[in-house]
């Protein structure tokens, strides 16, 4: 089990280095700032969590309490933020996720 969520996790974060220039240059983009404030403002979503991705880019992932509205941000060390995804139905959690040989048993 930890072999696959490694390699998925690994899996994801080559997908967002190898996007993260075509973010940069498409519409979805725009200074920090500005996209924390539209997030905030049309959508009601606060930051939830973050983390440090490759490149030293910050991943964020904002979402709505109220409508369950929810965005993931990349944003890069020049300042710019990309949206990368978005949906409904957030739900926050925080369980442990039990290794196979622990199930097994």
């Amino acid at each position: 089990m930890n072999k696959k969520l490694l390699t998925l996790s690994l899996g994801i974060g080559a997908i967002l280095i190898s996007t993260q220039y075509a973010f940069s240059q498409s519409r979805n983009c725009a200074e920090r700032d500005a996209v924390v404030s539209r997030l905030a403002q049309a959508y009601g979503e606060t930051r939830h969590s973050m983390g440090l991705g490759a490149n030293n880019a910050v991943i964020e992932v904002f979402a709505s309490d109220e409508t369950g509205t929810w965005t993931i941000t990349v944003t890069t060390t020049d300042g710019i933020t990309c949206l990368v995804a978005s949906g409904q139905a957030f739900e926050e959690m925080a369980e442990r996720l039990i290794p196979e040989s622990e199930t097994d048993a």
